[in-house]
């Protein structure tokens, strides 16, 4: 079954090794609370902010050997009171998990975006 995985995570500054640092963080928490392996991966879509330009967040999938993976980096609208220096992916993975028992993961200040997940 293909099942969808989301998660998000804020930086402090609009830094490229700090921007993949925490996206690498990120992957790697979604990784361990799904017990997921690089083959379940089938595609992952990353947002930024945009006072987020310093790096590419996919660079990190790179770096972590996701080279067989679509991967695809956007920017987000700018909202009014939005989050500041937000991350946030969707992993599309094919699992046995069942939906229920999908961990989304949520770092940093942007716990506040799913609270009832904390």
């Amino acid at each position: 079954m293909v099942l969808a995985i989301r998660g998000a995570t804020t930086v402090s500054n609009n830094d490229k090794n700090e921007i993949i640092n925490e996206t690498k963080k990120l992957l790697s928490e979604i990784f361990e609370k799904n017990n997921l392996k690089k083959d379940d991966i089938i595609s992952i879509i990353f947002t930024a902010t945009k006072d987020l330009n310093a790096a590419f967040p996919a660079v990190a999938a790179r770096e972590m050997g996701l080279n067989d993976v679509a991967l695809m980096c956007m920017s987000e609208i700018d909202v009014p009171d939005g989050l500041k220096k937000c991350i946030r992916v969707m992993l599309h993975v094919n699992t046995s998990l069942d939906k229920s028992r999908i961990k989304h993961i949520y770092l940093n200040d942007a716990k506040v975006l799913r609270p009832d997940l904390n």
